[in-house]
């Protein structure tokens, strides 16, 4: 078994020469956000999931950018309640949310 079920990875990265980033969608605030609740719903630690911070993840222009491994699932986001469907969805009964992946590119 893996030391985590799932490893989130959220883009926080911030450009300074004025391209897109994730960092333009509050992306940090997201990941705290995300990482708050699944603490409350007990869906973090050790055999559960983890949510870390990641630099550029080369999908600027699709951004804000979650990477959910090892499922290698990608996601997208508007709002908290699209973060609160991906835990409830994906991290608590293992169905990822379509509606909010990105495509294979």
């Amino acid at each position: 078994m893996p030391y985590y079920k799932h490893h989130l990875f959220f883009c926080t990265n911030t450009r300074d020469d004025g391209e897109a980033c994730c960092q333009d969608y509050d992306s940090l605030e997201a990941r705290n956000y995300m990482k708050r609740r699944a603490k409350d719903l007990d869906l973090y630690g050790k055999g559960k999931s983890r949510i870390n911070t990641a630099g550029c993840m080369n999908r600027c222009s699709e951004g804000p950018v979650i990477a959910v491994y090892p499922d290698a699932v990608w996601y997208t986001w508007v709002d908290h309640e699209d973060l609160d469907e991906i835990l409830e969805s994906h991290l608590k009964k293992g169905k990822p949310v379509k509606r909010l992946m990105l495509q294979e590119q």
